[in-house]
């Protein structure tokens, strides 16, 4: 499969969930965390409330739940634990490799983490390569999904136009975001949960990715 002769289509991958395999580590770390401080919660359940959220905005939604406030170094030793948690457990996606062996395009990463856990999820994983310098966060951009700074941002930086990006998320925030700046979608649902906001293209497995840009590109 040759895409060569599509050099203005921008690819923008959201990271955690989308490249490397680290919903369920991020929430443990957060679990783990709430432990130490007398409230328990399931990880699973935190996986499926939170997805694509702003951390901060997490934090706020469990002192409101609970009508706590938590330590003021509540978040400093979470990043720890999850940093923890991903030398010891962190993932790629299953064929993230093969997909993007095969899309020869302009490739990304916006994400709502800071650059450094970013950085550290995608040398973990072997995948640095795959994007260079090419990451931009909220935490330098100030702006969080579904937000659309962040993509339009990104687009800039790789000079390209919005129309000409196309988004891989696998958030219902991070899908919005994409559709208020203008840009195509890619849902990445491998656990086939539904989302009240529409998308492009949807996949279930990054194997099916290079055929859906082909699609998308194919309809531009």
């Amino acid at each position: 499969m040759n895409f060569n002769n599509c050099d203005e289509i921008t690819l923008i991958f959201d990271c955690d969930g989308t490249l490397v395999d680290s919903e369920y580590l991020c929430n443990l770390g957060l679990i783990n965390q709430l432990q130490k401080i007398g409230i328990f919660e399931d990880a699973n359940k935190l996986m499926k409330k939170f997805r694509g959220w702003k951390l901060s905005n997490i934090l706020i939604d469990i002192e409101n739940y609970y009508f706590i406030k938590l330590p003021h170094n509540f978040i400093e030793f979470y990043r720890l634990e999850v940093a923890s948690l991903f030398d010891s457990h962190l993932q790629a996606i299953p064929y993230i490799f093969d997909a993007l062996n095969l899309l020869n395009f302009k490739k990304c990463v916006a994400s709502s983490a800071p650059v450094t856990k970013i950085q550290h999820a995608l040398s973990l994983c072997g995948l640095s390569a795959f994007f260079s310098e090419n990451i931009f966060s909220s935490y330098v951009v100030g702006s969080w999904k579904p937000e659309p700074e962040l993509f339009i941002y990104a687009a800039k930086e790789m000079c390209s136009k919005s129309k000409n990006c196309i988004v891989i998320e696998d958030s219902n925030l991070g899908i919005l975001a994409a559709n208020n700046a203008g840009m195509k979608s890619i849902y990445f649902n491998p656990n086939s949960i539904q989302i009240n906001t529409e998308f492009t293209f949807e996949i279930t497995c990054m194997q099916q990715l290079p055929d859906a840009v082909k699609t998308l590109i194919t309809d531009h």
